[in-house]
């Protein structure tokens, strides 16, 4: 289902998406041997109720171009109304990668939610030019807006920084509906020098003179002290008797 908006709207579109309500206990496992992933509705103050998705399905909201902002739709096995929610969470098989729970949240579309919202930086810094880095510090911020208002990302503008530079939360564009909640000073992006390491030089050990290196051998005589000269035999040529 579209909602009006112009194509290149980058806000959630909201779709439809049938699910079957099923109990959870015992039936995960034979649930996604049929190609189903079992996961919870709740919120609204409702009790949880148990449904399972096709993961194709699931996948294909989750690559979208609004992924975890996306609404969707959701309609219980006997009931014909239908109930806005957002993915909340989902869980991964950390070996092979599949999609193993998720969780919805449903929502009314004419009141306020809480979203975290992707951050991306956009434009090369002048510093980096220079010889610069370039570093992302935060990655997501928190914001405040009707379900159909949350942004699917917000844009950051990074060619002016030079070397030394940041960006802070504050130096966000506004965003009509959206309304920032984190901190105006939290650090966005930095352009800094980057890190030198220097290697410390080997120290060089001196050796008095005469000292053998540990591990060789002295050549031979050279450890025996030199030979004092002989006295002059008496009478020899040169000398002079008392």
């Amino acid at each position: 289902m579209r909602d009006g908006r112009r194509s290149d709207d980058p806000r959630p579109e909201q779709e439809r998406h049938d699910r079957e309500q099923h109990p959870r206990v015992g039936r995960e496992r034979r649930l996604r041997k049929q190609g189903l992933i079992p996961g919870v509705l709740y919120g609204r103050g409702n009790k949880p109720h148990a449904i399972c998705v096709e993961e194709r399905e699931l996948r294909r909201v989750l690559t979208g171009a609004h992924g975890l902002h996306t609404i969707l739709d959701v309609v219980l096995d006997g009931q014909r109304s239908t109930r806005a929610s957002i993915l909340k969470d989902y869980q991964q098989d950390p070996i092979r990668g599949r999609i193993s729970h998720f969780d919805l949240q449903e929502v009314r579309l004419d009141q306020p939610i809480h979203a975290q919202v992707v951050i991306e930086l956009v434009g090369e810094p002048k510093g980096v030019t220079e010889g610069g880095v370039l570093s992302q510090v935060t990655r997501e911020v928190n914001v405040e807006a009707l379900p159909m208002e949350v942004p699917d990302r917000l844009e950051l503008d990074v060619s002016g920084l030079d070397i030394g530079d940041s960006l802070r939360v504050a130096d966000l564009p506004a965003r009509e509906g959206a309304k920032l909640l984190d901190d105006p000073e939290t650090v966005l992006a930095t352009v800094t020098m980057p890190t030198r390491v220097i290697e410390p030089e080997p120290e060089e050990v001196e050796e008095e003179e005469g000292e053998v290196p540990e591990g060789e051998e002295a050549p031979e005589g050279a450890a025996e002290a030199p030979a004092e000269p002989e006295a002059p035999a008496e009478g020899e040529p040169g000398t002079v008797e008392g």
